[in-house]
């Protein structure tokens, strides 16, 4: 599947318009917004799909999911452990073969990793969490792969590169990943292309680990059954 975060910039950021375009140009399965307003619940009319929005507590902007075919259910919010200024959620949508988190995160830098914990514990085994991080540095999330772009994403005030913008996964495969253009945003987008990995079940054995151990085998034995 196909995914794209984009944070909008909620004053004088991305328009409608450019949002569509971007759907349009990258067709992907599902697009997840961070700093989004009221102005882009006309989304669905331009460019069909399905759509949830939720603004954070108290704000006038907050997060939304596009996707090109409705989700397995209703996306449901889950309330994160809270900022002294802005209190924060996270927009988790089923698309089937795996769950999804959207995010938006604190800017402190020991709170937004709590908050990346708490996300985690509402996703099943075969998940991605996407969004405007506010991270710098490693993300420390155990049985999660950081394989988002690593190309800048913002830059502070204009001077500062900073990689905000992540793609954190379990129990998948990422297979692509780039950094997309910014339009009127002050971000960048970022897409992963992402699949399922395959299910490890009691009793099964890695067919890797099967694969290995026969070539060893082989091997080994090579020399047994040579003729004199």
């Amino acid at each position: 599947m196909k995914l794209i975060s984009w944070n909008l910039l909620h004053k004088e950021g991305a328009a409608v318009g450019e949002v569509a375009h971007l759907v349009a140009q990258e067709q992907p399965d599902a697009l997840l917004m961070q700093e989004v307003t009221a102005e882009f619940d006309d989304l669905p009319r331009v460019i069909g799909g399905s759509y949830s929005r939720i603004p954070l507590p108290g704000r006038r902007h907050g997060l939304a999911i596009w996707t090109a075919k409705p989700p397995v259910s209703v996306p449901t919010v889950v309330t994160l452990p809270a900022g002294t200024v802005v209190r924060r959620i996270a927009l988790i949508a089923d698309l089937g073969p795996f769950s999804v988190g959207n995010v938006h995160l604190s800017h402190s830098q020991l709170l937004n990793r709590r908050q990346l914990r708490h996300v985690a514990e509402h996703l099943p085994a075969h998940a991605a969490i996407l969004g405007d991080y506010n991270l710098v540095g490693p993300p420390l999330l155990p049985g999660f792969q950081d394989v988002g772009p690593r190309a800048a994403t913002h830059r502070m005030s204009d001077l500062l590169p900073l990689r905000l913008d992540r793609c954190l996964i379990r129990g998948l495969i990422c297979q692509e990943a780039a950094v997309l253009g910014r339009a009127g945003s002050d971000h960048h987008a970022i897409m992963v292309r992402l699949i399922r990995a395959a299910d490890t079940q009691p009793g099964l054995r890695d067919p890797r680990r099967l694969l290995a151990r026969a070539a060893l085998l082989a091997r080994q034995n090579a020399g047994r059954f040579r003729r004199p």
